[in-house]
């Protein structure tokens, strides 16, 4: 009898471990393919922005520089350090960047106030918004608002948003981050960060009476923000009523619009835009969404979002599946910081929003934007690799 329950105790042991085994094994699988397309998305996306970078660049680096390939020969090292980044960053162990918070937020604005030293912060169309490196430049806020997502992720996870003084532990050094950004000035960015605060704190838990305390004040910040500064009241206005002002504040935005419309279902081809003739500022940049809608018409402009959108789906994913709450919070806040920046320049170059200087992430010409976003996807890889174990 004691036998015979014996076999049986051990039949429901080993029943159990084989259960326990393969739930393990489709969990390790459902987070490799998660890596898989998250890695297959970055890399394609990147890679697309090369194509449109050239196609969108060549004309006026050839005129300026006497080499077509100007940009994309940047952008080129730029992926190449990135994917370095990306690489080396998925096999960190998160639990790295949540014991160096404190450092990393340091760093931030540690490099955010170099801008204003002279001699090292670089100034260009009337903004101080990178560090000259010598054989590089450098922009700080794109490392920044990622440096701030580790710090608030760290925090909130062992803290909570409930408290006050929790709240403004989080609160204060973005809203500080927040005034160096806009110091450069660079209102694009700041608002991107401000967005991100916010969303912590969402998703930190903060209930939804507090959350309405911050927002009040926020939101009646933005007109007085705007107001501040003269050129910003006139994009604002601009935005309202490009044909006002064609040749002057208008004039980008009403390109975009010609580069849009001419693009058709289908498009006019690959290399065969002619807003990129020097007609549309920032083609290769802020505006290359529109140089994509040229040439590859609202059918490959869908395309895009469509691949961005299944990045973004992905990010979170990854969030809702991570192990601890920490690297929940982690993953969670640099997908947003993906979407936002994303949503934000698709409003902008479809007219939705008033004109703001923020690249499209992967695709837009910027090194120390491709690197950042690379680095920040090398921690969603992260968080899936401890999820299903895999230390290989």
């Amino acid at each position: 009898m004691r036998s015979s329950k014996s076999i049986a105790l051990n039949l429901g042991v080993e029943a159990q471990k084989s259960i326990l085994l393969s739930q393990s094994s489709f969990l390790s699988r459902a987070y490799r393919k998660r890596n898989a397309a998250i890695i297959s998305l970055t890399l394609l996306l990147s890679v697309f922005g090369l194509v449109m970078i050239y196609s969108a660049s060549s004309y006026s680096a050839n005129k300026n520089f006497g080499d077509e390939f100007y940009y994309v020969k940047k952008q080129g090292v730029a992926l190449f350090v990135g994917c370095a980044a990306m690489a080396g960053v998925s096999r960190l162990d998160t639990f790295v960047l949540k014991k160096m918070r404190y450092v990393i937020l340091a760093i931030s604005f540690v490099l955010l106030g170099i801008i204003f030293l002279p001699g090292l912060g670089m100034e260009s169309y009337g903004a101080r918004r990178w560090i000259n490196l010598g054989f590089m430049t450098m922009q700080p806020s794109e490392v920044a608002k990622f440096g701030y997502v580790i710090f608030a992720a760290s925090y909130l996870s062992e803290k909570g948003a409930r408290r006050l003084r929790d709240i403004a532990a989080v609160l204060l050094p973005g809203a500080a981050m927040c005034l160096l950004i806009m110091l450069e000035p660079n209102m694009s960015i700041t608002m991107c960060v401000m967005c991100v605060i916010f969303f912590m704190l969402l998703a930190g838990g903060i209930s939804a009476g507090k959350m309405l305390l911050l927002l009040v004040p926020a939101l009646l910040l933005v007109p007085v923000l705007i107001l501040l500064e003269p050129y910003r009241l006139k994009r604002l206005m601009a935005f309202l009523d490009p044909w006002a002002s064609p040749k002057a504040e208008g004039y980008q935005l009403i390109q975009s619009y010609y580069a849009l419309g001419r693009g058709g279902l289908f498009g006019v081809g690959l290399f065969q835009s002619r807003q990129k003739y020097l007609f549309l500022p920032f083609a290769e940049s802020d505006f290359i969404f529109s140089i994509i809608g040229e040439e590859l018409g609202l059918v490959g402009a869908v395309v895009v979002m469509c691949l961005f959108g299944a990045l973004i789906f992905f990010g979170f994913s990854t969030a809702a599946n991570a192990k601890t709450r920490f690297e929940s919070l982690l993953a969670a806040g640099v997908t947003f910081v993906i979407a936002i920046q994303t949503a934000v320049n698709l409003a902008v170059v479809t007219g939705c929003i008033p004109p703001t200087g923020l690249p499209l992430p992967l695709v837009s010409a910027g090194g120390s934007s491709l690197v950042s976003f690379m680095s920040a996807i090398g921690i969603l890889l992260s968080v899936n690799r401890r999820g299903s174990n895999l230390q290989t």
